[in-house]
């Protein structure tokens, strides 16, 4: 039984901990849907502690034995309004190819110059192809993904995370793209779809580079916003 099965007496889910070793050994068991790729999407709004849960998922994988190779939509993104865009290049230029048994490449954006690199990062075909970021765990994935995942935290604590990291002169742009989140999960519906939620601001005694926590009551406290 994982974290996300746990139910009280009258059927509510139980804040609990899982451990990463044990989601590896899910995957690793799991048929791949991309080829013989196992896709994984860590998804989640900005701030919400994306990454870190991905960089443990990570190393869990790695851990037990996986090749992975671990890509961040922030590398994808042709800047602050590309949310709706960065998916077809993403498709073409790594998707399709791994589908095939071949390796894939993309540009990665630069953020400070505000344009892709010109050069290509490879992908070579992995065990399993971690995706973290926002529309990771879209509709259109979801047929080919091996486990998908749903990173939830209050938008106060998402919006300080980002301030911390970014600073105040960003502050414009951070509450432009979290419309633009918004609009994206208003419509796709991505924590209801989703095989796992998670709390990404967790305040039960657990591992953190261990153990996940449970976000099921979180998210739907948040209500999707």
């Amino acid at each position: 039984m994982t974290a996300h099965d746990r139910v009280d007496a009258a059927g509510r889910p139980v804040r609990s901990a899982g451990r990463f070793a044990d989601l590896a050994g899910r995957v690793r068991a799991a048929p791949a849907r991309l080829g013989r790729v196992r896709f994984v999407a860590v998804d989640g709004r900005a701030g919400s502690g994306k990454t870190t849960f991905a960089r443990r998922f990570a190393a869990a994988l790695r851990a037990c034995g996986a090749h992975v190779a671990e890509l961040h939509v922030d590398d994808l993104l042709d800047g602050w309004s590309d949310l709706g865009g960065y998916w077809n290049r993403f498709e073409r230029g790594v998707l399709a190819p791994l589908r095939g048994g071949v390796d894939g490449a993309y540009r990665r954006y630069d953020w400070h110059r505000g344009r892709f690199e010109s050069g290509w990062a490879a992908v070579a075909v992995p065990e399993v192809l971690l995706l973290e970021g926002v529309g990771s765990a879209r509709a259109g994935a979801r047929p080919e993904l091996t486990l998908s995942v749903f990173v939830a935290a209050p938008r106060d604590v998402r919006l300080a995370r980002g301030m911390a990291r970014d600073g105040e002169a960003l502050r414009g742009e951070w509450t432009r793209w979290m419309s633009l989140e918004d609009a994206h999960f208003a419509e796709d519906r991505t924590a209801r779809a989703v095989d796992l939620v998670v709390d990404g601001n967790p305040l039960i005694d657990h591992d953190p580079e261990a153990e996940w926590v449970d976000g099921t009551c979180v998210e739907r406290g948040l209500s999707e916003e």
